[in-house]
């Protein structure tokens, strides 16, 4: 007897231990789930024994009325918590807002910070945001470990140009968060201090909202001054393990509840809980997840209904038949098997008939569509112009191809992610076989509105035309898709903003390969502004559209933003585009668009080859985040050698280099008409080259632009030739023969 009562102290001893163990970590009975309207289901709670952990505590303040809920030791306001995961807060709005003699009156460039480990930022629910028309807005923090840095840049110049509802980076921009994101910290900046727009936009913002809770609309650009905070959408999780590892520990396994699962979070580490199919409620909770009785909730049946734990079914009664479904066949009276039988048959062989003669129909009528479609593309997007001015080209060695949409879908394998080389802001380029083998790249172009089409097309004939070596050629296009396509020859060797920024590359770049570069970068823009039938003007000259060979040979491309200048103007008015940093300022400001626009991009170009600095960065102090600027004060302040990248001057060609550096200064002039022409940048860099090759010819090269124009003989004039005054030319601008070479006064 006593060894049975032993035995059976031990059986309630382990049966009071598995009692405790499945009791741990819930709330107690007096726990409050409820602060003001917001409602606190567990793992959350407010108070010690009401929580899962110190993470969970919501702080409730009930010197509000009604009292308001805040994450443990912050100031964020919680507004709801979802026990799907998710946990809505309010976050702060960072601001910048300027006076008329353009000082910062309110200045909150720090914006919600968040620094939660536990809770991070939804990559799905939510957008970082800039408003404003003088503004650029960076976010900085932390993604599953590492540093990240993004940002947007939003302008405008009047209230009208700003559309309703529209991120696109007119008055407002938009950018996703990347996953992983458990802080972050916002700061802006302004470009004029708001001066041209203070009337209607006198402040740049910057915030991350939940995507669904904020529709942009023109009046924010002055209303959101009055507005502190935002909605935010963070993810939370219990744990740092996965479901499996966290099951081996039943005692602090989170899914207490009978009838629930596990399953892993979508946003960063821990797992999360629900309830079982067909039963409802907090599956942290011991007793959390109760039987849903569709029978009385939704009633799907149409006759009889039986509900059990996890779900349900229906049934029809005796002399019934079918699913016995409300949305299915329902219940109806019983047939005959053989009645049944010929209503299977009839129905079955009318639906064989229906099937095969609507297939026919259908696939008839979407080629037809298809058809129709293509020839109306084609016309809307100039097709018919394109041919007539090809027709008036037959005599010319090479004309533009138009190619079919089928042809081009082929060649990029239906136009596969793994064949994108690289987007901007005037379309997607892909790498195209055609099938003749030869690899090209293919270009799906943006036009914004009809009226442009005639000048698109105007380009594409007069491109065709450019026959340079320095110039990507274009060989066709098509006009068969809503978005034209364009077909470029393909350069195999990437960009020259790859080069000289990525580490592993720059030291390759040696100051023989730069200067050469930049020589023939010059001498191509020099040829479009000079020697084409019609002046180019690029209009967003940069290292990413300098395309380099296997020989290091320079490649200008992307003509997406070019326009062609009439021979009897010099400037031309036109909406400001172009890439912030090499942007003209006088082009900015006056919206003239003249060919000593591209000079000056060309000099930061030149800039950015001698320091390997970027264009733009805003990693440094102030003075150094514009290039331009920075590089020019540096060459007067004779502060050069300090800025140049440090392998470049190891190699001891000091007079070439300030002399390149000098070339560049005069190509960032304020003033378009200090600078200047291309054609006088292309001949001074020639001869350097010469210089660099031929040291001995250094007595016979002029010294003075001017003299050398007059001493030139009349005959066609070289691009490649520099200030060298030989007779001797290498590769000639077309058409300039018989003209008198007068001095470049006006860089035109």
């Amino acid at each position: 007897m006593a060894f049975r009562g032993i035995i059976l102290q031990q059986q309630l001893l382990l049966g009071l231990l598995i009692l405790t163990a499945t009791t741990t970590s819930q709330p107690h009975s007096s726990c409050i789930n409820r602060c003001g309207s917001v409602s606190i289901p567990y793992p959350f709670g407010t108070r010690d024994g009401c929580y899962l952990d110190k993470s969970f505590l919501i702080t409730c303040n009930h010197t509000f009325e009604p009292p308001k809920p805040f994450l443990r030791h912050s100031n964020i306001i919680v507004r709801d918590i979802s026990l799907d995961g998710e946990l809505r807060v309010s976050t702060f709005i960072a601001r910048d807002c300027y006076n008329k003699s353009g000082t910062s009156v309110i200045r909150k460039r720090s914006g919600s910070v968040l620094n939660l480990s536990k809770f991070p930022i939804s990559y799905t629910k939510n957008k970082f945001t800039a408003l404003g028309c003088d503004t650029f807005v960076i976010i900085k923090g932390r993604a599953q470990g590492q540093n990240y840095t993004t940002g947007c840049i939003s302008l405008c110049d009047s209230i009208e140009s700003v559309n309703d509802g529209s991120c696109s980076g007119i008055g407002c921009c938009q950018t996703s968060i990347p996953e992983g994101v458990a802080n972050f910290s916002v700061s802006l900046g302004s470009f004029t201090n708001h001066s041209a727009v203070l009337d209607f936009n006198p402040c740049s913002f910057g915030f991350v909202v939940e995507e669904k809770e904020y529709k942009f609309s023109p009046s924010d650009l002055k209303n959101l001054e009055n507005i502190e905070s935002v909605p935010v959408v963070l993810d939370w999780a219990v744990g740092n393990e996965t479901c499996e590892v966290a099951k081996r520990n039943s005692k602090s396994f989170a899914c207490k509840a009978e009838n629930s699962t596990c399953y892993a979070s979508n946003n960063g580490p821990g797992y999360r809980c629900n309830c079982s199919s067909g039963f409802r409620g907090n599956p942290y909770l011991l007793y959390g997840c109760v039987d849903v009785d569709e029978c009385k909730d939704s009633n799907p049946c149409a006759k009889k209904c039986n509900n059990f734990p996890g779900g349900f079914n229906c049934y029809c009664p005796k002399g019934y038949e079918g699913d016995g479904l409300k949305n299915g066949t329902g219940c109806r009276p019983t047939a005959s098997k053989s009645k049944i039988v010929i209503i299977a048959l009839c129905i079955s062989v009318g639906l064989l008939v229906l099937l095969v003669g609507g297939s026919w129909i259908h696939w008839g009528l979407k080629k037809r569509r298809l058809i129709k479609l293509k020839e109306k593309f084609f016309q809307q997007n100039g097709g018919l112009l394109l041919q007539e001015k090809l027709s008036n080209h037959q005599g010319s060695v090479e004309t533009a191809k138009i190619y079919s949409a089928e042809e081009l879908e082929k060649a990029t394998n239906n136009y596969d992610e793994n064949r994108v080389l690289g987007q901007g802001s005037y379309g997607t380029v892909y790498r195209g076989i055609l099938l003749n083998k030869k690899v090209v790249a293919i270009k799906k172009s943006k036009i914004g509105s009809q009226s442009q089409v005639e000048q698109f097309i105007n380009e594409i004939t007069v491109l065709t035309q450019v026959i340079h070596r320095n110039v990507v050629k274009l060989l066709g296009c098509c006009l068969e898709t809503e978005v034209p396509l364009l077909v470029y020859e393909f350069i195999t060797n990437g960009t020259l903003f790859d080069h000289i920024h990525d580490k592993g590359q720059s030291f390759l770049l040696s100051w023989e390969k730069r200067l050469k570069i930049a020589t023939e970068t010059a001498g191509a823009l020099a040829y479009l502004h000079s020697a084409t039938s019609v002046p180019i003007i690029h209009r967003d000259v940069k290292t990413a559209n300098i395309l380099l060979d296997d020989n290091f040979t320079a490649k200008v491309s992307d003509f997406g933003a070019s326009r062609i200048i009439p021979l009897d103007q010099t400037e031309l008015s036109t909406l400001v585009q172009g890439t912030f940093g090499y942007l003209d300022p006088e082009y900015f400001h006056t919206s003239q668009l003249t060919e000593k626009s591209d000079v000056y991009s060309f000099g930061v170009v030149l800039a950015e080859l001698l320091t390997g600095k970027m264009a733009l960065s805003f990693d440094g102090p102030e003075s150094d985040k514009n290039l331009a600027m920075y590089f020019v004060s540096a060459v007067k302040g004779d502060r050069l050698l300090q800025i140049l990248e440090d392998h470049i001057v190891e190699e001891g060609n000091t007079k070439q280099i300030k002399e390149a550096a000098n070339l560049a200064k005069r190509c960032l002039n304020v003033r378009g008409e200090d600078r200047p022409s291309m054609k006088e940048v292309a001949m001074e860099l020639e001869g350097l080259v010469i210089m660099e090759k031929h040291p001995w010819e250094k007595a016979n090269v002029c010294t003075e632009e001017t003299e050398c124009l007059l001493s030139a003989p009349t005959q066609s004039f070289s691009i490649d030739v520099g200030t060298n005054c030989s007779t001797t030319t290498t590769a000639g601008y077309d058409s300039m023969e018989k003209q008198v070479l007068k001095p470049l006064n006006d860089g035109r």
